[in-house]
């Protein structure tokens, strides 16, 4: 009789399935006789000499270097701020007083003086300012003296007053009504010996008064919006900021230079130490001795035994593959050597630049240690570790800085919404880098879609034409078809086109070229010309001048420049109102749509 638990088999029986069975796993668990766990939380050691035993094994008891810090004495050397250039304007004094955002991203107020009527919405303000601040008797005369001038629909020079509805709403609303306060400020600022009452009939007792009120305004516009006595910072060519600083130091002036700022959060990582200014340290200040204290970090293991780590910072769950060396060697400190760690404080003025002279750490067997900047050495050596230090500027072997530098800069900013929006894209069909203007500035000092601000231009320049909306393209009835030369795209796309440096065969830039404005049944009239002053660069001036970008700030993701105003207050309460540009990557290429040489259906005559 076989044996029916004898397999003969296995593969073939578990295929078939020919013996079901039941598996069933016990679980050993203890079984207290106490419900108080007090003693089992206590982790008591039974046996001391088999520790230390297993601490000679593991080598612990051969360790030099095991004392802990009790004392620690810091000689810093501080060097403050003294001068600011922008690009290569000539250095101007700086006294931290304001920060270095407000003055590294203010540009001047274009906006106020396009065409004479440039933000209505500040200049409207202003005047109100001002006539708050005389009698009410008086300001009927100042509205008339100083008045906005209302629209011409029929004025070519006024399209983009007129096209725009909500723009020619505003004007017609304040012509008459209200007092244009910057027109004032103008007059008041062009000569020391000008005062509000110029044109005005006013009573001897209230010309005190009234010249007082000039006197504030002033004094208000320019404490309350920054705006450059010198050449701004923005470099249009290369569309970023660029900036130097300087310290005193023992062996002449220390330069920081700033080369590519693109705008919104200023620290000192932007900042680079320029090889040919002096690389000396500034005057001692007066040693600091502190109790070094062991360094917290979030998600730090904890010394204790039954503690646990902060949740906020889970950094076992943290993946890293084999490539990830940064990933790797920043988890084997905060695991493995993060407790290894010491903070001394010393507080450092803001503006500063400091170097460490010299740092003494008593331990706690009384050694006393002298400990040197870890980063010495040449700047460009790869084995050289350093933290929060600047780099030296160039390509070529110079020694290492160690210095810290301390910004007189904003741990924040509000900012506006933007006045304007350009996107520097490619356009690999038409061969073009286009300058698309996303967001234009309108005469009511707000910024609109540049797609629709275009369009409405273009609608009021239709009926000043006599050209009816929507008109088709009419041709010869006899030609079943029709020739174009060309398409046209929104006004609202300025093309860069390639051209040569000046003087090399190589090196190519991008240059700044128009569109004809193509209008049905119309000859082709004037280029088109952008709304944006990030675009007008040397459109203005009394002889334009073309207006170049180097190719190399344009990649292939294309890039965005937005222009809008930011706010703060200062550390003595001030607050400052600035405009700037920021700088940010954009969106990839785009299509125009521009076409040549097209083979058209000819459509009917009406």
């Amino acid at each position: 009789m076989p044996n029916p638990l004898l397999i003969r088999n296995l593969r073939a029986e578990l295929a078939e399935r020919q013996r079901p069975s039941v598996t069933i796993w016990n679980r050993v668990e203890g079984r207290p006789r106490s419900v108080e766990f007090d003693r089992a939380l206590r982790a008591e050691v039974r046996d001391a000499l088999w520790m230390l035993t297993r601490q000679w094994q593991m080598g612990e008891f051969h360790g030099d270097d095991a004392g802990s810090p009790v004392l620690a004495k810091v000689q810093v050397a501080q060097a403050a701020l003294t001068t600011f250039q922008a690009r290569d304007a000539t250095p101007v004094a700086f006294d931290g007083s304001q920060p270095l955002e407000a003055v590294v991203e203010r540009r001047p107020l274009d906006h106020l003086t396009a065409g004479g009527l440039g933000a209505a919405d500040l200049r409207m303000m202003l005047g109100r300012r001002f006539l708050k601040r005389i009698p009410p008797v008086y300001r009927q005369s100042f509205v008339e003296r100083y008045a906005f001038v209302a629209p011409d629909p029929t004025d070519e020079d006024d399209t983009e007053r007129v096209a725009h509805l909500e723009v020619y709403a505003l004007l017609q609303s304040l012509a008459g009504r209200a007092m244009d306060g910057y027109r004032l400020y103008q007059h008041l600022t062009a000569s020391p010996s000008n005062t509000p009452l110029t044109g005005i009939a006013v009573a001897e007792a209230d010309k005190p008064g009234i010249v007082e009120a000039g006197v504030e305004l002033v004094g208000w516009f320019d404490a309350m919006f920054e705006r450059p006595a010198w050449q701004s910072a923005w470099d249009p060519a290369h569309l970023e900021h660029q900036f130097a600083v300087t310290a005193n130091v023992a062996d002449g002036a220390k330069r920081l230079v700033a080369e590519e700022y693109p705008g919104g959060r200023l620290d000192w990582t932007a900042f680079s130490v320029d090889p040919a200014g002096g690389r000396g340290s500034g005057k001692l200040a007066e040693p600091s001795t502190t109790i070094p204290t062991a360094t917290r970090f979030n998600g730090m293991p904890d010394k204790r035994w039954w503690a646990f780590e902060d949740g906020r910072t889970n950094l076992g769950d943290v993946s890293a593959d084999t490539t990830d060396l940064a990933r790797l060697l920043f988890l084997e400190f905060a695991l493995a050597y993060g407790n290894d760690w010491f903070t001394i404080p010393y507080e450092l003025p803001v503006g500063s630049l400091a170097t460490v002279a010299g740092l003494a750490v008593t331990n706690v067997f009384g050694e006393r240690l002298w400990i040197e900047p870890a980063g010495r050495g040449v700047d460009d050596d790869w084995r050289r570790w350093s933290m929060f230090t600047l780099d030296v500027a160039g390509t070529g072997r110079e020694p290492a800085d160690t210095s810290l530098f301390l910004p007189p800069t904003l741990p924040q900013s509000t900012g506006g919404p933007p006045l304007e929006d350009v996107v520097f894209t490619r356009d690999e069909v038409a061969n073009l880098v286009w300058g698309v203007e996303r967001v234009v500035p309108l005469a009511s000092g707000v910024g609109k879609r540049g797609s629709e601000a275009a369009e409405e231009t273009l609608a009021h320049r239709r009926r000043l034409e006599g050209v009816p909306p929507g008109a088709p393209v009419t041709g010869d009835a006899a030609a079943p078809i029709s020739y174009r030369a060309m398409t046209t795209v929104p006004e609202n796309w300025v093309p860069f086109v390639v051209m040569h440096v000046p003087g090399d065969v190589r090196a190519t830039q991008l240059q700044r070229g128009a569109m004809l404005r193509l209008m049905e049944g119309v000859p082709p009239g004037a280029r088109v010309r952008p709304r944006t002053t990030l675009l007008r660069v040397g459109l203005d001036q009394e002889t334009a001048v073309p207006y170049h970008v180097f190719e190399e700030e344009v990649p292939r993701a294309g890039t965005q420049v937005s222009l809008a105003y930011q706010r703060t207050r200062w550390r003595d309460g001030r607050v400052l109102v600035w405009l700037a540009a920021t700088r940010e990557t954009g969106r990839g290429e785009a299509s125009s749509g521009l076409a040549f040489d097209q083979l058209l259906p000819t459509p009917p005559a009406p």
